[in-house]
């Protein structure tokens, strides 16, 4: 078996391993690091936890332990798609290197440019960034890359999650041809593999583990849940959450809560605070000091419940998270895998939840395909309570709606059977009304209201209005004045 004693690893970091208590290397570790000490590129493959930062971090610190770094001209570049896995690549350094004096800097967003211009002009060896960071230095004029040795992109396949890959086509064609390239990534996709046909030269192809697998120390599980109601779905997905932290109990020391969109994180960390969890969201849209604070004290254990997005499911080295909520199915199914490997670290037991909507069901079918395995279903800790009440809204339904449809029928199609009703029971209090319903229920009956209907609508045209009257003997206009030689007849009127 490979220990770190024969990677040919420099004095100093051997001692610095030796007291971090490491022996043995990873497979990871155990085939980079002597190709990257050879000088050779290294295109690195492998599922997060398995030790890739220390697969360059390594090599990197032997190769620049001679050697003196110019002002804002870098000898090595770290590029890492966010602040958090920035971070821990620095602090990485800062355990490997103690032993070795090398300078570096750390430029990443939400900090002061002022301090991250006044490390860069002392000189850097090591220069770890993001790369819209990195822009923003080498545009002001404060940054050049004339003199990177040793280029490093981590965790590439995030960076072309995050739209990252034209600045790191960019970034490539600022650093010198004749550079030395390690690249890693957890999966391969066809735009990953352009970019290391295009800039790595005949580099050292290492793929541990399929990206498909997970921890066998993680205990998987899955609740298909769906809401009584659209727009209470939310909200009892919440309360479906709290129920499964309770049912854990003690043996939920902590937790990382995954949501898929930073809306959410906020709205579940507010929703567990006020229902006294303590719990804080962690995503990008978060001031850095902020964001640090959170992790500190997640990290501290003074923090229970740590709600993030993506951006935390890589980089965030935390070796006791017990447990792992993905409260929605990760809409790329690598992310399933990314998101419980928190948990589960060197070793330990860990175990993971995910709640699956049937909005969701497409997405964790993708993920049961890459898992290439059924995650068992667990029952939910809040389906007897739904069952108990499903009744109970039952009878609700059925006694409120009868009479809903009554009235319609009423309305529509039993009109003349229960019009005559209130007719008949006061045929004196309500004479009005009794008219109006009479007359709409019983059009046909009498023949004499039907004249004074139809008179109306006769409408005389012009001088044949007296003509279409004819017929009529009814004399109207003149009232008890008329003359008398009107009411004659036309032959009375001849003979006289």
């Amino acid at each position: 078996m490979t220990k770190f004693s024969d990677l040919k690893l420099g004095p100093k970091v051997q001692k610095a391993i030796d007291e971090a208590g490491y022996v043995t290397p990873t497979p990871i570790q155990a085939e980079a690091i002597p190709a990257a000490l050879e000088g050779r590129d290294v295109l690195g493959i492998a599922q997060t936890g398995t030790g890739k930062t220390a697969s360059f971090t390594l090599p990197m610190i032997t190769q620049l332990a001679r050697g003196r770094a110019k002002a804002r001209m870098p000898r090595s570049l770290v590029l890492a798609p966010t602040r958090e896995l920035a971070a821990q690549v620095a602090e990485n350094f800062d355990t490997y290197a103690k032993h070795v004096k090398l300078t570096k800097a750390l430029l990443i967003g939400g900090v002061s440019f002022k301090e991250q211009d006044a490390a860069i002009d002392r000189g850097v060896d090591v220069l770890i960034a993001t790369p819209g960071r990195l822009l923003d230095h080498f545009e002001r004029g404060k940054l050049l890359l004339s003199d990177v040795k040793i280029m490093v992109v981590d965790e590439a396949d995030r960076m072309l999650d995050m739209g990252f890959i034209p600045d790191i086509e960019r970034i490539f064609s600022l650093v010198p041809f004749t550079r030395q390239t390690l690249f890693f990534s957890a999966t391969m996709a066809p735009e990953i593999e352009r970019i290391t046909n295009t800039f790595l030269s005949n580099p050292k192809r290492v793929e541990v583990a399929r990206q498909a697998t997970a921890s066998e120390t993680i205990e998987q599980g899955v609740i298909l849940f769906k809401g009584s109601r659209k727009d209470r779905q939310a909200s009892e997905k919440r309360k479906l959450l709290r129920a499964l932290i309770d049912r854990e109990g003690d043996a939920c020391s902590n937790a990382i809560i995954f949501c898929n969109r930073k809306t959410d994180v906020d709205i579940v960390a507010k929703s567990l605070s006020k229902y006294g969890y303590d719990a804080a969201p962690i995503h990008g849209d978060l001031d850095q000091s902020q964001r640090t604070r959170t992790l500190d004290g997640f990290r501290a254990g003074s923090l229970r419940f740590l709600v993030a997005s993506d951006v935390a499911a890589r980089g965030l080295d935390v070796p006791a998270v017990s447990h792992v909520f993905n409260f929605d199915v990760p809409s790329h199914a690598e992310d399933y895998v990314h998101r419980i490997g928190r948990t589960g670290r060197a070793g330990r037991d860990g175990k993971a939840i995910m709640i699956c909507t049937p909005s969701d069901e497409k997405n964790l079918e993708d993920v049961e395909k890459l898992l290439k395995k059924t995650i068992p279903r667990i029952e939910s800790p809040i389906a007897t309570q739904a069952e108990e009440s499903q009744p109970a809204a039952t009878e609700t339904a059925e006694t409120s709606e009868p009479p809903k449809r009554t009235r319609s029928r009423r309305r529509k199609s039993e009109p003349r059977e229960e019009a005559p009703a209130p007719a008949a029971a006061a045929p004196a209090e309500t004479p009005v009304a009794e008219q109006v319903e009479t007359a709409k229920a019983e059009p046909a009956e009498p023949a004499e209201p039907e004249a004074p209907r139809e008179k109306p609508q006769e409408k005389p045209r012009g001088g044949r209005g007296r003509s279409q009257r004819q017929g009529d003997d009814r004399i109207v206009g003149m009232g008890d004045h008329m003359p008398t030689f009107i009411e004659k007849s036309f032959d009375e009127r001849m003979t006289s």
